[in-house]
């Protein structure tokens, strides 16, 4: 955010904006108005003396308009956008923008708009089916521009920095434009309920449910009764009342199977009706049902290779395959570690009470680690490193062994692919070794007992390596 210059005094700020020729409205958090430029004051057909004072509210109820676009801003805590009818039937095209306080509460909403009477009249003899789908993709076009308009203040953020999670950030933007089935793969961890939840956030079913279920954590006999639900009577020890599924408790929203590699053959084809056909049956149900619900559906495994051995049907697979979505691995992508980090170092501070720091050479040693639980398993280490770790700084000697070891053997392989000779290797290993006792252990007699060698072979090595001067101890 940048300062207003000292030289543009107050009395002339409110002059530029009376300049502005669409209309501005700047209320308190009650709705009370502060302050409206000349171009609201035309629109309103009111004096500024008339509306300075005067609450949103109360106008709406006098029917000076209708809806009251501030009202529903600072209802929601967020922005909104609609069409008001003004008094005399005149059409306004405006927005609201909440602005916030320290504490994150609404201290301002301002409202902006035109109007767009005469557009109105004019569009008025075009056959609304036929603008309707033009109309929708540019909504979708400039919401994609601000997401700020579009994710909840709650929702998680994407984060991540490299060329492939922009382009994938790029890519789940365009699919959530349109409500074909979603295909998304990748390796346990890479954060596949993430990104499913993000498609649904950005898509026109945002405010409708966004229902998960993984279909490995239910048994095969109950999986059926759980995603399509049934009807009383329908099996021995079920509820009396029947129960509904959860394509119906995702009506108008997103339903997403996690791991749908586990769905049983026998469910494939009722999930594939869904998809063709928009219908299904309930258990114990005599009639199909109508459902309007988006299907995302993930998995882990090569799901072209279960239908080459007839474990997952053919024509199921292509129509899942529509819109296919493939998350890389986080090893491939290492400019998003160090942000990934951070970013579950603050949530978790927050969620412990805590206030952790990493040091320098524990980053080191998170940016060469592998991370074969992927995004998963960076956000448990860091939080459990938040709880264990001795210091507010979290040190080297706090990290599993695990990550010590197996950075090592990345360092060592990595060496032989560079053409490295065994002795420079060992030498490269050897002063891995000393560098993460040294910092476990502090002192020069403490490490040379772990290590089970001399103060002064270890004070030799410490020379060799220049780990001192290095590691500024």
């Amino acid at each position: 955010m940048y300062d207003i210059p000292d030289q543009i005094e107050t009395k002339d700020l409110l002059k530029i904006m009376d300049t502005i020729s669409s209309g501005i409205n700047i209320c308190d958090r009650n709705g009370t108005i502060i302050w409206v430029n000349q171009a609201c004051c035309k629109i309103l057909n009111k004096s500024r003396v008339e509306l300075i004072g005067g609450n949103v509210v109360h106008m709406k109820k006098e029917g000076a308009f209708t809806p009251s676009v501030i009202e529903m801003a600072l209802n929601a805590k967020q922005s909104v956008a609609t069409v008001q009818e003004i008094t005399g039937g005149n059409k306004v095209a405006v927005a609201a923008e909440i602005i916030f306080d320290e504490e994150d509460n609404p201290k301002y909403c301002l409202a902006h708009g035109n109007d767009i009477s005469n557009w109105v009249d004019h569009v008025s003899k075009i056959h609304w089916d036929d603008i309707r789908p033009i109309l929708k993709r540019y909504m979708q076009e400039i919401k994609s521009m601000d997401t700020r308009l579009i994710l909840t203040k709650e929702a998680q953020p994407y984060v991540g920095l490299s060329k492939a999670h922009e382009l994938l950030a790029d890519i789940m933007g365009r699919v959530a434009r349109v409500d074909s089935t979603v295909l998304i793969t990748g390796e346990t961890g890479v954060g596949k309920n993430v990104a499913a939840k993000r498609i649904h956030d950005l898509s026109e079913r945002r405010n409708h449910p966004f229902v998960h279920l993984n279909c490995a954590a239910i048994p095969d006999l109950l999986l059926e009764s759980e995603i399509f639900g049934y009807h009383k009577g329908a099996f021995t020890g079920a509820n009396p009342t029947g129960k509904p599924g959860l394509v119906k408790l995702a009506e108008k929203g997103t339903l997403f199977l996690d791991e749908i590699s586990e769905l049983p053959i026998h469910l494939q084809s009722k999930l594939l009706q869904l998809l063709q056909d928009k219908t299904y049956m309930p258990i114990g149900g005599s009639q199909l049902l109508k459902a309007d619900v988006r299907i995302i559906v993930a998995t882990n495994r090569e799901i072209e290779e279960m239908v080459r051995e007839g474990k997952f049907r053919a024509d199921l697979y292509y129509r899942l395959h529509i819109l296919p979505v493939t998350i890389p691995p986080l090893r491939k992508r290492k400019e998003d570690i160090l942000p990934l980090l951070h970013y579950y170092l603050k949530k978790s501070n927050q969620m412990h009470n805590q206030k952790r720091t990493f040091s320098k050479q524990v980053l080191d040693v998170f940016q060469q680690y592998q991370w074969p639980g992927n995004i998963r398993e960076l956000e448990n280490t860091v939080e459990r490193l938040v709880i264990m770790a001795k210091e507010e700084e979290i040190a080297v000697h706090d990290l599993p062994h695990s990550f010590l070891t197996t950075t090592m053997k990345t360092e060592t392989i990595e060496s032989l692919r560079e053409g490295k000779t065994l002795s420079e290797i060992l030498e490269s290993v050897e002063k891995s070794i000393i560098e993460h006792a040294f910092i476990e252990n502090k002192t020069t007699r403490k490490t040379a007992k772990a290590l089970g060698i001399t103060q002064t072979s270890l004070m030799r090595r410490l020379g060799k390596y220049k780990i001192r001067s290095e590691m500024n101890l």
